[in-house]
């Protein structure tokens, strides 16, 4: 069985390196580094998850997310938002924007891989 494809949508070249090492065993990863790239990976690919940084270069994780969302052939693959944002309405606007689930940063590595087993099995 082909491996699970995740892009992992991130400017900060530590927290890619962070996200690749958690993540390379077990899935194929693509790498953008803004929410443009983001948006030409995610049609060519088409990945089975998406780890959409918010605070991007060029076009920010709300706008690609909802750009996403709104292709019939994108949008189904669920986002999972991930920022260092922590305030109150952070996950909220990130939810609104279309996000399936929302991470702060540093990352709680257990919480991400139970909701990608809840997403995998």
């Amino acid at each position: 069985m082909p491996l699970k494809k995740i892009l992992i949508v991130e400017d900060v070249e530590f927290n890619v390196e962070l996200l690749v090492q958690l993540l390379e065993d077990d899935y194929a990863l693509e790498i953008a580094v803004d929410g443009q790239q983001a948006l030409h990976l995610a049609e060519e690919i088409i990945p089975d998850l998406i780890l959409m940084d918010i605070s991007l270069p060029i076009m920010d994780g709300y706008e690609a997310t909802r750009r996403i969302k709104a292709n019939p052939k994108l949008s189904h693959i669920p986002i999972f938002g991930l920022s260092a944002h922590a305030m109150s309405g952070d996950a909220q606007k990130a939810l609104d924007a279309g996000c399936d689930h929302y991470f702060t940063k540093p990352l709680d590595e257990d919480l991400l891989f139970d909701k990608l087993d809840e997403l995998f099995g």
